[in-house]
C-alpha cells in the first residue's frame, strides 16, 4: 500500500508533505534544503519551546488577543509537547538558518495541524489555529528563539549539572578527609618539592569544584533575563503592551524559576554576550577537571616505574596487546571531554561575535554547543566520580618512599644552617647519589641528633 500525501501551500508554491505528518510546508522545505547532519534539536529545546509557546497563548489570552477556545487548544498541545509525546514531529537538524526561524515555524506547524486533526479539520487547513496569526501571534523567532535558548540552558544547568558538580566537590572533600594524614613529596615545574598532606592535593581539588559552582551560579543569573516581547529586532513592534510581562509570569509559573524582562531586548537578541558568558564558564571549569584528571593520571602512572603514588580502580583491561595491562581511562575520558568543551566554548565564541546589526544569526550553533558542553560535563564527572573517585586508594609505600628519596626535603634544614649550606647537602647528595643522611655523615653540616629529629618530624 503506497504512503499518502497531502498538499500545502505557502507564498512560493505547493509542497507534498507524508499525511501521517504534522509539521507544514516551511518545515519540509526546510527538510530539503537544510539536509546537512543527522543530529536534530535536542529535547531540552523543544520544551523550552513548548514553554514559551504555552506562555505566549496565555497572555495573548489575558490580554484579549486570542479568545479562550483558541487559547486552551495550544496550551492543551503544548502541555504534550513539552511531556515529549511529538518529539519525532521535530525532525530539523541544528543546521538551518542562524535565527532557527525554521524551527519556530516547525512548532507553529505541529500545534496549527494537530489542533486541526483534534476538531476534525484536514492538516494543512490552517483551521481552528492558524500558524502565523494564533500560535506565533505577538511573537517572532527572534525573540522566542533566544528566550527558550536561554530556559533550557538554565534548566538544564541547574537540574544536572550542578547537582553532579556538587558531588563531586564532596567526595573530593571525603577524601581530602580520609587522605590528609598521609605525607608525599609534592612537585614544581615537574620536580621534587617540599613535602605535603595527600590530603591537602585533594582539598584544592575540591575548592577548584566548589569555586567553579559558584561562577557557573552567577553565570546563571543572567540567563534569568528573556527578550520575549522583542519581536523582530528588539523594539516590540506587533506585541501587546506587557506582553512581556504576562508571559514571563506564565513562564515563571511553569518552571518555578524567577525569570525575568530583560530591559534591552535589542542586546539580548542582536548579540549574546550572556551565552558567550555562561560558556566561558563552561570552559573555566573544563580548564579545573582537566588538571585534576590529569594529576591523577600522574600520580598514578606506573605500576612499577612511575610515581604509582595513587592506585586506580581496575574497571576493565587496557591492552589488546599486552597482558594485565590497566589505564587510567577515567582520566583520559575526563581530559577529552574537557578538551572539546573548550573547543566548543571557542565556537560559542566566534558564534556570539556574529551579531550583525539588530540580529545575531549564529543561535543554533551556540544552542548546540552550549547545550552538549553541559551534558558533556555532567556526565564526564559523574563517570569520573563513581568508576574512579569512589574507590581511588593511595599506595602507602611508593608515597613513603618518593618521600624519604626526594633531596628537597632539605628545605626543612634551611632555617637551621641556611641556604647555602643545604645546597651543598643537597647537591652532594645528588652528585653521590645517596640520601640527605648520609650526605650529612659525610659532609657534618649540621648535628646528626638535630638532623634525625627534624627528619623525623617531617615524614610524620
Amino acid at each position: 500500500m503506497g504512503k499518502k500525501y497531502r498538499i500545502e501551500r505557502d507564498s512560493l508554491g505547493e509542497i507534498k508533505i507524508l499525511e501521517e505528518n504534522l509539521w507544514g510546508v516551511t518545515t519540509e522545505r526546510a527538510l530539503k534544503f537544510f539536509n546537512i547532519s543527522k543530529e536534530k534539536f535536542p529535547r531540552e529545546m523543544i520544551r523550552a519551546y513548548g514553554i514559551i509557546k504555552k506562555s505566549c497563548a496565555l497572555a495573548n489570552f489575558k490580554l484579549n488577543i486570542l479568545g479562550d477556545y483558541e487559547k486552551e487548544l495550544i496550551v492543551k498541545i503544548c502541555n504534550e509537547i513539552i511531556k515529549g509525546k511529538f518529539d519525532k514531529e521535530f525532525p530539523l537538524n541544528i543546521w538551518i538558518s542562524g535565527s532557527g526561524t525554521q524551527f519556530n515555524m516547525n512548532f507553529n506547524e505541529v500545534i496549527s495541524n494537530y489542533a486541526s486533526v483534534l476538531e476534525g479539520y484536514p492538516k494543512g487547513s490552517k483551521i481552528p489555529l492558524h500558524p502565523n496569526d494564533h500560535v506565533n501571534c505577538s511573537q517572532s523567532t527572534n525573540d522566542t528563539f533566544p528566550s527558550a535558548m536561554s530556559i533550557a540552558f538554565y534548566i538544564k544547568a541547574k537540574e544536572e549539572l550542578l547537582p553532579e558538580l556538587l558531588e563531586l566537590q564532596l567526595i573530593l572533600e571525603k577524601k581530602a578527609v580520609e587522605f590528609f594524614p598521609i605525607k608525599k613529596i609534592g612537585r614544581t615545574h615537574m620536580q621534587d618539592a617540599v613535602p605535603m598532606q595527600l590530603g591537602e592535593e585533594f582539598l584544592n581539588y575540591s575548592i577548584l569544584i566548589k569555586e567553579n559552582i559558584f561562577r557557573i551560579e552567577k553565570a546563571l543569573e543572567e540567563l534569568l533575563y528573556l527578550p520575549i516581547g522583542g519581536t523582530a529586532i528588539g523594539n516590540g513592534i506587533n506585541a501587546p503592551k506587557n506582553f512581556s510581562d504576562y508571559v514571563i509570569k506564565e513562564i515563571v509559573g511553569h518552571t518555578g524559576y524567577f525569570f525575568k524582562e530583560s530591559i534591552n531586548k535589542f542586546a539580548y537578541q542582536g548579540s549574546h554576550d550572556n551565552f558567550l558568558n555562561f560558556s566561558g564558564t563552561l570552559k573555566t571549569l573544563s580548564n579545573s577537571v582537566y588538571k585534576i584528571a590529569n594529576d591523577i593520571r600522574l600520580l598514578s602512572s606506573g605500576p612499577r616505574s612511575g610515581l604509582n603514588e595513587l592506585v586506580l580502580p581496575e574497571n576493565e583491561p587496557g591492552s589488546s596487546i599486552m597482558p594485565g595491562k590497566i589505564n587510567p581511562t577515567q582520566c583520559e575520558i575526563l581530559s577529552m571531554i574537557a578538551l572539546q568543551v573548550i573547543g566548543n566554548d571557542f565556537v560559542v565564541t566566534l558564534g556570539g561575535s556574529g551579531g550583525f546589526l539588530e540580529l545575531n544569526v549564529y543561535k543554533p550553533l551556540i544552542m548546540r554547543n552550549t547545550l552538549e558542553s553541559i551534558e558533556l560535563l555532567k556526565e564526564g564527572c559523574k563517570s569520573f566520580r563513581k568508576y574512579l573517585l569512589k574507590n581511588i586508594k593511595p599506595n602507602l609505600i611508593y608515597l613513603e618512599k618518593n618521600l624519604r628519596n626526594s633531596l628537597m626535603i632539605g628545605t626543612y634544614f634551611v632555617k637551621h644552617i641556611g641556604y647555602d649550606k643545604v645546597s651543598k647537602l643537597i647537591l652532594y647528595a645528588q652528585r653521590e647519589n645517596i640520601s640527605l643522611e648520609e650526605a650529612n655523615k659525610k659532609l657534618k653540616l649540621i648535628e646528626e641528633e638535630l638532623f634525625n629529629s627534624i627528619l623525623r618530624e617531617v615524614l610524620l
